[in-house]
């Protein structure tokens, strides 16, 4: 029987050599390249408005977007020197900074103790809760300017940091607490009774036992909360009515008029308006990615 079983498995062997399967998720070629070349013609449109507009903001006269081929021969960075000269452009940088990072820091902070008190806590009403915050991003900014402007008015917060700040803010907590919330929900409750253990208090758990694990959501919400301040400009517009109090996104404006559109200084205004957006991505970038792609907590 023995050698009979030899005899057989020796037979066998070649068939199992010449049988082998292949590894799993090898692409052949044809897929590799399709694959690559779809993500090349993505880049290259994601590309082109940014590389457009830099192309543009190097042309020295107002209507070089109407001939773009004409600039080849006269680029110059005077436009720049123009808008960092004799504009409010560091007034504008100033601003926009006060009420962004403002934002960021008061909106992540209101959203992350929400989005914890409700993932932790249960308190009466704590669902329908969440579902009020979720109805209040549902009013269009035509509808809520007239009220908040009146409330500001009477708070004497017109033409103020503070009053932009938290007109901001209702605009961002709602969305961050949400994120917060799902990713706070992610943290295994035994890191809470851990902290309860060693007699921290309900704060003291979440200031140093939770944030520290949420910091890849803390990203998310602090990114979304400093873009959502830093390009917004139906409420800059309405409620900052100094020059020198505007925003970036306020600012831009300026240079196009009833009967001008001095299209070549915006231009290379909204370049240099993204120097802070991208120093900030950079210094939150890993992570926003970890915040994206994972939960708080990894096996």
């Amino acid at each position: 029987m023995s050698a009979m079983t030899v005899q057989k498995s020796e037979q066998s062997d070649p068939a199992d050599t010449t049988a082998a399967p292949q590894p799993r998720g090898r692409r052949g070629l044809a897929t590799t390249l399709a694959s690559h070349g779809i993500l090349t013609v993505a880049s290259l449109i994601a590309l082109f408005p940014i590389a457009w507009l830099l192309f543009l903001s190097l042309g020295p006269d107002k209507d070089d977007y109407l001939h773009p081929g004409g600039i080849w021969d006269k680029m110059t960075l005077d436009n720049y020197s123009f808008v960092l000269q004799h504009t409010n452009f560091f007034d504008w940088m100033k601003s926009s900074l006060i009420v962004s990072l403002g934002t960021t820091v008061i909106g992540v902070m209101v959203a992350a103790t929400t989005g914890y008190a409700v993932s932790r806590m249960r308190f009466p009403g704590y669902r329908k809760f969440m579902w009020v915050l979720l109805v209040t991003q549902m009013f269009p900014i035509a509808v809520l300017i007239v009220p908040m402007y009146q409330i500001l008015s009477d708070l004497q917060l017109i033409d103020n940091y503070l009053g932009l700040i938290l007109v901001y803010c209702s605009t961002a907590v709602p969305y961050c607490a949400w994120l917060l919330k799902g990713y706070f929900d992610t943290i295994p409750f035994e890191i809470d009774e851990a902290g309860r253990v060693d007699g921290l208090t309900p704060f003291g758990t979440f200031a140093r036992l939770i944030l520290p694990l949420a910091k890849p959501g803390l990203a998310v919400a602090a990114f979304y909360s400093f873009i959502t301040a830093f390009g917004e400009v139906a409420f800059a517009s309405t409620f900052m009515l100094s020059d020198t109090k505007y925003t970036f996104a306020v600012g831009l404006q300026s240079f196009v008029s009833e009967h001008d559109a001095q299209r070549n200084l915006m231009a290379a205004t909204a370049v240099l308006v993204a120097i802070p957006v991208s120093a900030f991505f950079y210094l939150v970038q890993k992570n926003l990615v970890t915040g994206l792609t994972a939960g708080g907590t990894k096996g």
